[in-house]
């Protein structure tokens, strides 16, 4: 079985106004000193909470698991620990891909964070986004690219399905998830080539570093990659999900179509090379649209409508699922996002239900808060 785990960067806003607030130092150390008070049993949920690139957002970190429920488990384990830490110090914490209200938000002090920020301008400064990473076992490097290699025309789905971030700044930005919008501004994202073996991964990435653009490796920024860290594939166009239930559909999503792809470079089958420039389109669609229109159907480059989209991909990773024990669970999932929407259709409806009134937006973010925390 292979294992997964899942990073969420999440926003940290202000109890009162609902606007983006600049506690993370804050957050943490409230969370280490509730560890004090309270030590967590060794058996309990492992993983972390840390910074992220605002002072704005927190990140947490599951340990590698091998069932959705155990990750379920996890990620609302460190949603409530966040939620707790955050309410310590006047602020809550809302899963979205970007912030639906406007406010004054810092890059977070680092030398790293510091070379970026005089680097790349007013991208970094408006960067506040915050997007899910699932991490997939894999065996080793050479699968891990046949991987890469196979899974590229699927990814936008998993956008489609996490779209989460239709505001931002207080503006209605007509898209599904507009994070996707804000992440295509850094100069090394995007979809990777077919490359074929761990010499050819590596020698793109050396090429990319030798432009002097990405400041590091850990800025490769790219629709999925190597783990420099771990032995996983790392699958990072979703957004950070709203409803906990939708990170683990796409956790399990990303693992079934792990799982295919690997099976396919095993068996010899050849990697559909599709330009990365038709990648960035069906990217486009998929931020744009999220389940409410037409996607682009990996196997054939058409725009076909979302329901026949998903089945297809259900039946791509069918048998990944069926072996994992997630059919019945993933199936339940997609189900509902069809029917309920995903988390930018909740977003919009508070959203635009509380107007122009700033008292009723606030009231709108913390009913999010809510959503994050499981309510």
């Amino acid at each position: 079985m292979r294992t997964i785990g899942v990073e969420e960067e999440l926003l940290l806003v202000d109890a009162g106004t609902g606007r983006p607030s600049n506690v993370a130092a804050e957050v943490i150390r409230a969370a280490e000193a509730r560890d004090v008070r309270n030590p967590m049993p060794a058996d309990e949920h492992g993983g972390s909470l840390g910074h992220e690139l605002h002072q704005t957002q927190v990140e947490t970190d599951t340990p590698p698991v091998d069932s959705l429920a155990a990750l379920e488990d996890a990620l609302r384990a460190w949603r409530e620990r966040t939620r707790a830490a955050a309410l310590e110090v006047g602020a809550r914490v809302v899963a979205t891909g970007t912030s639906p209200l406007a406010g004054q938000t810092r890059v977070e002090r680092t030398d790293r964070y510091d070379a970026m920020a005089q680097r790349y301008g007013l991208v970094i400064a408006e960067q506040l986004v915050c997007g899910c990473h699932v991490h997939v076992s894999v065996s080793g490097a050479a699968e891990g690219v046949g991987v890469l290699d196979r899974i590229r025309t699927w990814l936008p789905l998993l956008l489609a399905i996490s779209a989460n971030s239709p505001w931002s700044q207080s503006v209605d930005t007509a898209y599904e998830s507009y994070r996707s919008q804000m992440q295509a501004r850094w100069p090394s994202s995007g979809a990777l080539p077919v490359l074929g073996t761990p010499e050819a991964y590596r020698a793109h990435v050396d090429a990319m570093l030798a432009t002097g653009v990405p400041i590091d490796e850990a800025m490769v920024y790219t629709d999925a990659r190597l783990s420099a860290l771990h032995p996983t594939v790392e699958i990072r166009t979703a957004d950070v999900c709203l409803d906990v239930r939708d990170a683990v559909v796409v956790a399990g999503l990303a693992r079934a179509l792990v799982e295919t792809a690997a099976r396919e470079w095993a068996d010899g089958v050849p990697a559909p090379d599709v330009p990365a420039p038709l990648l960035r389109l069906a990217g486009w669609k998929a931020g744009r649209y999220g389940l409410t229109g037409e996607l682009v159907h990996p196997p054939t480059g058409t725009s076909r409508p979302a329901t026949d989209v998903l089945g297809d991909l259900l039946d791509h990773v069918g048998d990944a699922l069926d072996d994992a024990g997630d059919r019945e669970h993933v199936d339940a999932g997609i189900a509902r996002l069809l029917a309920d929407g995903t988390g930018a259709r909740r977003q919009r409806e508070l959203l635009e239900a509380a107007g122009g009134d700033e008292e009723s937006q606030s009231r709108a973010v913390v009913a999010l808060s809510r959503i994050t925390a499981g309510g």
